[in-house]
């Protein structure tokens, strides 16, 4: 039998649940998900190693032409760049609906020259499946794809035949990463990822995209992880919404990020919090470098 190995990026704009199916398509949590754009800042990769071959998916945060913030900016460089270093492009859509948005990424991913599948995600979520067919040929006729196939990530719909269609277009040869191994992000990482994403679903309508999570401390002893993070916001009064009353605020959140953090690593977890200011940081692209962003 041969093996197939090489990488594929989930490319769309934000919101049309690519997070959603680089988890499904890994068996596990990796990326953290919620119905906001920049939930997802940084591409992650994800590495599903079967019997005939390897595949290493990219989750990126999503190409969008709205907003000018540095923020904004690093995050689409990060996704054009990614475009040119992949073997196969899943660009995800959401079924029935078609954006400015949707035909830029389309056409940055037509200037990759690279093959193309049309994932039509969300189809679960549509009422009258006979609509999906016009939407279907409207989208076959943009760009010459290598397939297009309607999923459902939230349930995994067609999700056997994506990744079996992927691993067709990638070339012969071994695998990358050893067989065990589900990302190339450090355990620090995804602490600092899991803690932001109990901060933006507490906090989504305060505070949408004014958090940044890093981590301080990670010590793993042997029956229980040590982690400090520091949250870093823009104004001292978004530090009081996250910090609350007599601090009950961060201590619900704190609950919540520790609880998560346990599910994910397998093991009991102490973990600090420090909310701390930095002005303006998503607006300076310094200051997101010394974040971590853009890497």
């Amino acid at each position: 039998m041969s093996f197939r190995t090489g990488y594929a990026a989930l490319v769309g704009r934000p919101n049309v649940g690519k997070s959603t199916l680089l988890n499904r398509l890994i068996g596990q949590k990796l990326a953290i998900t919620y119905h906001k754009p920049q939930t997802t800042r940084h591409s992650i990769l994800g590495i599903q190693t079967r019997d005939d071959g390897q595949i290493i998916y990219v989750d990126t945060p999503g190409i969008h032409q709205g907003g000018t913030k540095a923020l904004n900016k690093v995050l689409n460089r990060t996704d054009k760049t990614v475009l040119s270093d992949v073997d196969v492009l899943l660009f995800v859509v959401q079924a029935g609906q078609w954006t400015d948005d949707d035909a830029a990424v389309l056409e940055a991913a037509a200037r990759a020259a690279r093959p193309v599948i049309a994932v039509i995600n969300k189809v679960d979520a549509v009422t009258r499946k006979d609509a999906l067919l016009p939407f279907l040929d409207d989208l076959s006729k943009r760009h010459d794809f290598a397939a297009v196939i309607p999923a459902s990530a939230r349930h995994g719909d067609n999700c056997d035949v994506l990744e079996n269609q992927v691993l067709s277009l990638l070339s012969e040869g071994e695998a990358i990463f050893p067989d065990d191994q589900l990302s190339d992000r450090p355990s620090r990482f995804f602490a600092a990822e899991l803690i932001r994403e109990q901060l933006i679903r507490r906090y989504h309508k305060e505070l949408p995209y004014a958090t940044s999570v890093g981590i301080e401390k990670f010590e793993e002893k042997p029956n229980v992880y040590v982690i400090h993070a520091v949250i870093w916001v823009e104004r001292d009064s978004q530090r009081g919404i996250l910090i609350g009353r007599q601090g009950e605020a961060l201590k619900a959140a704190g609950t919540a990020a520790r609880q998560a953090l346990e599910r994910f690593f397998g093991i009991k977890v102490h973990l600090e919090l420090w909310v701390k200011v930095k002005s303006s940081w998503s607006a300076d692209e310094n200051a997101l470098n010394q974040l971590g962003y853009g890497d």
